[in-house]
């Protein structure tokens, strides 16, 4: 009976394993930045849901660096860790960016399971390379989920108080930048409300510029 629950509980891992919603598209991704990468430079990672997959240029704005793009749409910090190495360990970065949480909160997650999760990727990370340095950006103010901005501040603050009590960890304030006074700007979107646009992209640099060196 042991032998067979062994047996049976390895066949559901492996099952499990197999029907990982973003494994397709994690594979295209490693297929474009392995074209790219250039292993003798110093690397900088971009990853996390589709805020970083949409930041198209994130190359051009910092032309000074390498920059790698791993981010994949619709995930959250638990797709997340399940591809640290194919996304951000395999291409050995001295800095990790990290946009997570956004789509999180919008699944009802409550923000101690978020903060969880994203304070074991933390250990996983510097367990397997101590000296990279690791940026969470905050969640973001977006038209479309503003009903929800209580649930998305209680998440910055929790990730703030993770990185500000975690040596190695930086974190960069995207939401306060992205409002006019207490309401979110209106023209920094594209028409879904959620993603967006290169004046929403501008505001990004201009905060997470000062993270790069």
């Amino acid at each position: 009976m042991t032998r067979y629950l062994i047996v049976l509980l390895f066949t559901l891992s492996t099952s499990l394993q197999a029907q990982l919603p973003f494994d397709k598209e994690v594979k295209q991704i490693q297929e474009i930045n392995d074209s790219i990468w250039d292993s003798s430079k110093k690397t900088i990672v971009f990853t996390g849901s589709s805020s970083i997959r949409l930041w198209k240029d994130v190359q051009e704005r910092f032309p000074d660096h390498q920059v790698l793009n791993t981010g994949f749409g619709g995930s959250q910090f638990s797709d997340l860790q399940h591809y640290l190495d194919e996304l951000i360990l395999n291409y050995n970065p001295v800095k990790v960016f990290i946009y997570e949480g956004d789509n999180d909160v919008f699944a009802k997650k409550r923000p101690r399971k978020i903060i969880q999760i994203a304070q074991n990727i933390i250990d996983t990370l510097q367990q397997k390379k101590p000296d990279m340095e690791i940026v969470l950006i905050s969640a973001k103010p977006s038209i479309s989920r503003w009903k929800f901005r209580g649930r998305y501040r209680r998440l910055n603050r929790k990730l703030h108080k993770l990185a500000s009590e975690t040596k190695g960890i930086d974190y960069v304030d995207v939401w306060y930048p992205m409002l006019d006074k207490r309401k979110v700007r209106q023209d920094i979107f594209i028409e879904d409300g959620l993603h967006m646009n290169s004046k929403g992209y501008d505001i990004w640099y201009d905060v997470i510029k000062n993270y790069m060196d």
